[in-house]
């Protein structure tokens, strides 16, 4: 839920224009690479969440101890490397909405703060 959170508000008010210039600029110190990371491990970490959610609903049919062994420890392993991604996000952009300036956020604003808040939210929930 919080990876399409974050997701969400940064495709939906992730970007912005003036009103002078029809050009769209990311919210986050015009900054396209935070953008890009945000949504990129919304995305990804929403469609891992549904794979691993398929992997539990079949676990128990799968009579393998090998197979299983080998299912948890890749659950563990993503979700260690993914509570790091989501750190990392969480830094990526505070440090760029604490250099934007106010006079270049309109109406993103309150998008752009929810996001940094569910991503710090997705480090403990991972």
């Amino acid at each position: 839920v919080f990876a399409l959170i974050v997701f969400a508000c940064l495709v939906g008010d992730g970007y912005m224009s003036r009103p002078e210039d029809p050009e769209l600029f990311c919210v986050f110190n015009h900054n396209e690479d935070a953008c890009r990371y945000g949504i990129g491990i919304g995305v990804l970490a929403f469609l891992a969440c549904i794979f691993f959610f398929m992997v539990d609903v079949y676990f128990p049919r799968i009579s393998n101890t090998t197979d299983r062994k080998y299912l948890v420890l890749a659950d563990l392993g993503f979700s260690g490397l993914w509570t790091f991604l989501w750190f990392i996000g969480f830094c990526f952009l505070t440090n760029q909405w604490s250099w934007t300036r106010a006079e270049d956020v309109y109406i993103g604003a309150d998008s752009a703060r929810a996001a940094i808040t569910f991503s710090f939210f997705s480090i403990f929930s991972w």
